[in-house]
């Protein structure tokens, strides 16, 4: 009996708990991040996100190879506007990565 009460307590914290929103939405962002890149690209990308004191505090996009159909430049602003327009704020750093 003292289980349940204690998961019941646990799980109405968790839900009024400001982080799991945050990793909720954080995981429909990063998935329209990987749709948007991956359409512009042409390469699917994987997006991970840092979240420290509720603002964005880093995004890091890696691509699985070295995209060699565009300049680095106009990926990294491609890369910058799309994290920028589906998080709805700008991230204290965005890091681009790729995979040798």
């Amino acid at each position: 009996m003292y289980r349940i009460a204690a998961i019941l307590i646990l799980a109405l914290g968790l839900a009024a708990c400001d982080a799991v929103n945050t990793m909720t939405d954080g995981l429909k962002h990063v998935q329209a991040i990987e749709s948007d890149l991956a359409t512009s690209t042409g390469v699917r990308p994987k997006v991970g996100f840092n979240f420290s004191n509720g603002r964005l505090a880093q995004v890091t996009v890696a691509y699985p190879k070295l995209n060699e159909a565009k300049p680095l430049r106009e990926l990294a602003e491609t890369v910058r506007a799309s994290v920028t327009r589906e998080f709805k704020q700008t991230p204290e750093n965005i890091v681009l990565a790729f995979s040798l």
